[in-house]
């Protein structure tokens, strides 16, 4: 017979062995079936920064912690902006971006300090998309209760923004652009978790959580929440678990392409990222890779009477 030494060294082996072996899931704890979408792999494009991505239609703006940057559909960089922040007021200064949205020839950023596991000078702060230069900034209201900007978008036609939080998922809030005034948030019901991007389109809010384990090759998760402007909360329902990459590191911000109705969403890999702390790269990986997953996004409803 084994002693105990002997078995439990065995049993360290063996999960070790296990917890080397690729392994997804396919089904996961979820199903898609109540997807508002379907999503059709159409291309993958190497991106300058990691945090969000917006689109006008004809580029791509993408953004880095502490950067902007303006690429074309093939990803090569045509414009950037390296210092950011460069202009703020001392009282206000940020050194983080987060997903960002383009509007009316603007990009509209969350942009905060980052320090101590929370966001300071939380704000709005608005870019002219030619020049990605700043243009001036909308302060957050304290009395809304958030403590972290992980993400902005914009709703067209009312002309409201809404801002994520990564620390504390409860809520959507929401920023009257006209007047700089803070309108109310949205509760989120259930949260998810690890919120990274927010998007509006076409009445929904859609929601990406870096909720997924990369050290289990757990997939992350894409959410959507109808953005009724009336209401004070709201039913998260799962819109797409992302298992073409479950060793992603990271899922990011996203966008929808006004001139293709293409989905874009930024995924980073080779990264191994514990609760928002980078701890040095997977094997086979010396860098962080940033991608742009493409997809052709058809509503189901519509597949439905092909």
């Amino acid at each position: 017979m084994l002693g105990r030494t002997n078995v439990l060294s065995f049993l360290v082996v063996v999960v070790t062995v296990l917890m080397s072996v690729p392994f997804a899931f396919p089904a996961n704890a979820y199903s898609d079936a109540g997807g508002m979408y379907s999503y059709d792999l159409a291309a993958v494009i190497q991106v300058p920064g990691r945090q969000g991505v917006a689109t006008d239609g004809t580029y791509y703006y993408v953004s880095g912690s502490k950067a902007l940057y303006k690429c074309d559909k093939s990803g090569k960089v045509i414009e950037a902006n390296k210092e950011p922040f460069k202009t703020f007021p001392k009282e206000a200064v940020c050194n983080h971006i987060g997903d960002i949205d383009y509007y009316n020839g603007e990009l509209y950023i969350g942009a905060e300090e980052f320090k101590e596991g929370r966001g300071f000078n939380i704000q709005i702060a608005i870019y002219d998309a030619k020049t990605l230069k700043h243009k001036r900034s909308i302060p957050f209201d304290e009395k809304s209760g958030q403590i972290e900007v992980c993400g902005i978008t914009v709703d067209p036609m009312r002309k409201v923004a809404w801002m994520a939080d990564w620390c504390n998922g409860r809520y959507l809030y929401q920023y009257d652009l006209t007047t700089g005034t803070y309108i109310g948030k949205l509760h989120l019901q259930p949260v998810p978790q690890y919120q990274q991007g927010v998007y509006y389109h076409n009445g929904y809010l859609f929601i990406t959580a870096d909720d997924g384990d990369a050290n289990y090759w757990e997939p992350d998760h894409l959410y959507r929440v109808n953005g009724n402007p009336a209401a004070t909360s709201g039913l998260v329902e799962l819109e797409k678990t992302f298992n073409e990459f479950t060793r992603a590191g990271e899922i990011e911000g996203l966008c929808v392409d006004p001139e293709t109705g293409q989905f874009l969403v930024l995924f980073n890999r080779g990264t191994n990222v514990v609760e928002g702390i980078p701890k040095g790269f997977y094997p086979g990986y010396e860098k962080e890779i940033h991608e742009l997953y493409i997809y052709n996004m058809r509503k189901c409803s519509e597949e439905k009477g092909k």
